[in-house]
């Protein structure tokens, strides 16, 4: 199929951050772009923190938006004219989108990490009444939201150092969502879980006792080289349900794809069905969720 869009000549695409080089996005969007039938380039670039600024600046008339990865999800904020109120709520931007407004371009930025993580737990049917998130940093953030929204009123994060739990205590404060802080090392103690979201690195969570609650308990494990993680077959061996970090992956960047082209991420894209199915299918996933 063929879209009409604005800003026709805005081609340019990409991911960065550093490290870059395994970065699945490229394959992502070029399978999105080819079934909406946009003449796209979307490439990576291997960028430090401290270097955003001055390749922006860099960028010309072609450049249609660049997805973000840790350092710079942060970095970007003083650098964008408009953001979402995701953005202001969580203080990170992983999708920047070059708009044209007469003489002049404007810098607008969002987040779609949060409906990353929601929009495929919804579709497994789960509303959980607690959430247990693993690790702190700006993933958490986003888990802790994408909770409060699947509807969460508890939640209870387990960290390495519990001292470093200070921006999830404010964001719980903003959100209106009760956040108890715990050591992980007093993971073992813990009930049987209903939701669980690990943001730790791949592999650091194996030998965590993560037990669900019941068949319908849920394991989103954002990891997923290697894959399957030895946590995550120990969650299914336990009759549990689990996700990883590709589903995570398509879902955020179906909302890249919908602001990069609507300028709204909760715009249905045409052909949005079919989309996903493309891009589950381009990194090896089920073309559906479940």
């Amino acid at each position: 199929m063929a879209l009409t869009f604005p800003d026709a000549d805005r081609t340019e695409l990409a991911v960065l951050g550093s490290p870059i080089a395994h970065s699945l996005s490229p394959r992502l969007h070029a399978a999105a772009y080819d079934v909406l039938g946009l003449p796209f380039s979307y490439g990576r670039h291997e960028l430090a923190s401290g270097g955003l600024a001055a390749f922006v600046a860099g960028l010309g008339p072609e450049w249609r938006g660049l997805s973000l990865t840790m350092p710079l999800k942060r970095e970007v904020l003083p650098l964008l004219d408009r953001t979402t109120p995701l953005v202001d709520e969580l203080g990170v931007a992983n999708t920047v989108a070059f708009r044209r407004e007469g003489s002049s371009v404007v810098l607008a930025g969002a987040n779609t990490d949060v409906e990353g993580i929601v929009r495929p737990v919804a579709a497994l049917g789960h509303v959980p009444g607690e959430a247990v998130i693993l690790g702190g940093g700006a993933t958490a953030a986003s888990a802790l939201t994408a909770s409060l929204r699947l509807g969460a009123s508890l939640v209870r994060v387990f960290l390495r150092d519990t001292g470093k739990a200070g921006d999830l205590v404010l964001l719980a404060a903003r959100l209106g969502v009760t956040l108890e802080v715990h050591d992980l090392q007093d993971l073992g103690s813990a009930d049987p879980m209903g939701f669980v979201v690990s943001t730790l690195p791949g592999g650091a969570a194996d030998e965590l006792p993560l037990v669900p609650s019941g068949p319908d308990a849920v394991l989103l494990d954002v990891a997923y080289a290697p894959w399957p993680t030895r946590a995550s077959a120990a969650w299914t061996a336990a009759g549990g349900r689990v996700l990883n970090g590709l589903d995570m992956l398509v879902e955020q960047a179906i909302g890249q794809i919908r602001f990069f082209l609507t300028g709204d991420d909760d715009e249905l894209l045409p052909a949005e069905a079919e989309v996903r199915r493309a891009m589950r299918t381009a990194v090896g996933l089920p073309e559906s969720i479940g």
